[in-house]
Parts: structure tokens; sequence; C-alpha cells
């Protein structure tokens, strides 16, 4: 997906003040903020988003799961195409699900961190690894889908 001229930018994580404000409602998150759906802890979910940035910007990369391979390619228009966040309980890939105990600090400064990488990097630091479930995705999907993504579970914990 190009962002085509005279066509709305949809948001992205490669908008500087975007991922700005993210990185703010991130700030918020306390050991105990409740979340409203779901099972992760709130540091288990920050672990969970930076695993997701190091998959888009290549440094893990999980198998293509049959299902994706058969109807990733139909789904994904729907969800990199527009602006509606995911719907709650948007179900894990099994490779990005985080258990065990985590440091919330420690989640919080690396996510930080993979947000700043991803922002700065802009569209050459997005890995060519296909997506597991979606298939290859341009760097501007990945920009969408990063943004989609960290929104829903910080939606998830009320920020």
């Amino acid at each position: 997906m190009a962002f085509e001229p005279g066509h709305p930018e949809l948001k992205n994580l490669f908008d500087v003040a975007l991922a700005n404000q993210v990185k703010q409602r991130i700030d918020c998150l306390r050991i105990d903020s409740q979340r409203q759906w779901g099972r992760m802890s709130v540091a288990q979910m920050m672990a969970h988003c930076a695993s997701a940035l190091e998959m888009a910007l290549g440094e893990i990369r999980p198998p293509r799961a049959l299902l994706g391979r058969l109807i990733g390619f139909i789904i994904k228009p729907r969800v990199v195409g527009n602006d509606e966040p995911f719907r709650r309980n948007a179900p894990t890939m099994r490779d990005l699900v985080v258990s065990g105990k985590c440091d919330l600090d420690t989640e919080r400064s690396r996510l930080w961190s993979l947000i700043d990488r991803f922002v700065s990097g802009g569209p050459s630091a997005c890995t060519v690894h296909p997506h597991p479930f979606f298939g290859p995705l341009t760097p501007a999907e990945w920009a969408v889908l990063m943004y989609k993504h960290l929104d829903h579970h910080l939606r998830q914990f009320g920020v």
C-alpha cells in the first residue's frame, strides 16, 4: 500500500508527532494499570509490543503461519487499509506471546527505544521478511500496522 497523492494519509508510526503521542501514552502506564480485556500484565504487554517492533525491524523472523498463507492476503487490506482500530481480543501470534514476569521499567525503556529506532530508520529500516500472517508488507503497511498494534494495546490498558 503506497500512500497516494490526494489520499488522506493513514495513522502510522513513521509520523513523529504520532509516535511521540504513543510514547506519552506509554508513560501513563503503571504497574497497577488495569487491563480492559486479555490476559497480559502491563509489563508483558510492553514486552509483546517491543517484540512486534523487533519483527517489523527484521530482528526476529517468526515463520509464516499456515492460516496466514491461506487467508492473510485477504484480511491484510482490511487491517492496514484504514484507520479502524483492532477489535478487542484479537488473536495473538504464538511467537509474540509473552509469559512469565517482566519488569515494567525495563520493558518501557525497550519499547521507547524500538519506537525511536523505527521512526528514525523510516521505510529503509523495515524488514522485507514477510509478516507471519499477512505476508509481504510494504514499509507503509508496516508503519500502519505497528501504530494500530500499539494503539490497540494502549487502549487495552485504558490509555
